[in-house]
């Protein structure tokens, strides 16, 4: 199989589990910030009853937690085309 096909053919793979692995990172997050906070909703950027420190707490975590779900999820694919193709995915 050339790069360029692998490459093609990973497009649609690497779409699905990215929208995977945000749906796994946000209902991630929901249950970190549950433990760490111990409420069930995260503040909102615009939430004028919280403070800046919450909030920017809030969105640093939610970030780590995405950025490391998505990565997880990207070398997975990556793996996995690689076994059915013999060629990573560039």
């Amino acid at each position: 199989m050339s790069k360029r096909v692998s490459k093609v053919a990973y497009k649609p793979v690497g779409l699905v589990l990215g929208i995977a692995a945000g749906a796994l990172a946000g209902a991630m997050f929901r249950q970190v910030w549950k433990v760490a906070a111990g409420e069930d909703e995260a503040p909102g950027a615009t939430d004028e009853e919280r403070g800046w420190g919450e909030i920017l707490a809030a969105a640093a975590l939610q970030g780590a937690i995405f950025s490391v779900v998505r990565a997880a999820v990207d070398r997975a694919g990556a793996t996995g085309v690689r076994r059915l193709t013999g060629r990573w995915p560039d």
